[in-house]
């Protein structure tokens, strides 16, 4: 049996510099920082004041834009459900439907479908969550109606499968800030091993509390000390000033297609997915490996065949931390030796912040968009390279580069890892 071939053919962003996939690579391109103080989380208490915000984000104005674009009942199940629902599922709701629509496929979902949804993330509705905590803590009677409804992650995934009438399987997957590349690995699955011919990735926003920045500011995860009054300049991958990540809003939606399925309806494609593994580094603490990462960079390579000369970029993950940023360059030098010195590297979240769940999610379509420009984006903030630094990570502005094949890497807390990989369509 030949083994089928995956390919990418719908997306859709949604981040505090685009809600468009045209505008957020061009302003990914101009290094554009997504960061700025908070507004839509009281932070006057907390240590943590600055962020990718897009809390204020009128998603119900841009999901009236969808009407007459989309099938008129599907059109009603959308404004009805958003409405209704909390903004962290809204914006899926919004960024699901975007990626359908982009694929050319909204018309096409017929009843009875074996269309694969699959949610990455876990604990997505935090402020919603702390906003009701405290309104039990007042009146337990004042508690939202539907909260045990709206406060749990599956509500995502329904409210997708509603609004579209996907009736294939569904479900969510977690693995922190590796959750984006671990539910494209189950999407892959669900292609290869279960004859499904489409499947969405689809990545939520994380709508952090208050509750969360103190908790990640007292563990030393985030910055929070020198950047309050900067906050364009807070996330600073390989900086020497660096001091933690930058926690972000963000959403994407990938949507997977059987070759052959997405060839006979005409479908445009944006890339071949080769392949996506995943491993665990067997430590619960948020102590990044370089033996961990290599190790799987090395069997992601040896299964899609693929030699590491032949790979052309890599999409860091590149928080912004002091131990993170190293260990990843470190295990990149150790995988493609000598190779590492020609390989482009850059860190989207230098602009955009940390997304987290959605995080691998988020950039694999900024990595997608880089490679079927030809132009990559710089690395801003860089102001201090850290010496250890060697290879190039693109600090010296937009420059064009041909990619043929490229890696995505995500690393989450827990030693939970997931890499891709992804090759540029050519038409053959």
């Amino acid at each position: 049996m030949s083994k089928k071939r995956i390919v990418v053919t719908g997306m859709s962003i949604n981040t505090p510099i685009g809600d468009t996939l045209d505008g957020f690579l061009e302003n990914l391109l101009a290094g554009k920082s997504a960061i700025t103080r908070w507004k839509s989380l009281e932070t006057d208490r907390i240590y943590a004041k600055v962020g990718g915000d897009i809390g204020e984000y009128d998603v119900h104005a841009k999901i009236q834009t969808y009407k007459d674009r989309i099938p008129a009942d599907m059109f009603e199940r959308l404004v009805a459900l958003a409405k209704k629902s909390p903004f962290a599922i809204a914006v899926t709701l919004q960024t699901a439907v975007e990626a359908f629509l982009d694929a050319g496929f909204t018309e096409q979902i017929e009843d009875g479908n074996n269309i694969a949804t699959v949610v990455s993330g876990h604990n997505l509705n935090q402020k919603y969550t702390f906003e009701n905590h405290d309104v039990f803590n007042d009146e337990p009677d004042f508690v939202d109606g539907l909260f045990a409804l709206y406060g749990l992650d599956t509500h995502h995934v329904g409210s997708v499968t509603d609004v579209l009438q996907l009736h294939g399987p569904a479900y969510t997957v977690g693995a922190a800030c590796a959750s984006g590349n671990v539910a494209m690995r189950c999407a892959v699955d669900e292609i290869m091993m279960h004859d499904v011919p489409v499947a969405a990735v689809v990545a939520p926003l994380l709508d952090f509390s208050p509750l969360d920045l103190q908790g990640m500011a007292i563990m030393g995860a985030i910055t929070y000390k020198s950047f309050n009054d900067d906050p364009e300049k807070a996330s600073r991958p390989y900086d020497m000033q660096r001091e933690g990540f930058v926690p972000s809003h963000g959403a994407a939606v990938l949507i997977l297609e059987d070759l052959e399925h997405a060839q006979a309806r005409g479908a445009k494609i944006y890339a071949e997915i080769l392949g996506v593994e995943s491993s665990s580094d067997g430590c619960h603490l948020p102590q990044p490996s370089q033996k961990g990462q290599a190790r799987l960079m090395n069997r992601l390579l040896k299964k899609c065949g693929v030699k590491p000369t032949e790979v052309d970029y890599i999409n860091a993950h590149a928080t912004s931390t002091p131990l993170g940023d190293m260990t990843e360059l470190r295990s990149i030098k150790e995988v493609f030796g000598d190779h590492a010195y020609k390989l482009k590297v850059n860190a989207p979240k230098s602009m955009l912040g940390h997304t987290c769940w959605s995080a691998a999610t988020v950039e694999t379509v900024a990595a997608i968009l880089q490679m079927n420009k030809g132009e990559l984006h710089p690395s801003i903030n860089i102001e201090d390279l850290d010496p250890e630094v060697d290879i190039d990570v693109c600090q010296h502005g937009r420059q064009k580069h041909e990619i043929n094949i490229l890696l995505k890497n995500s690393f989450g807390f827990g030693g939970l890892n997931s890499i891709s990989l992804i090759k540029k369509w050519k038409g053959v």
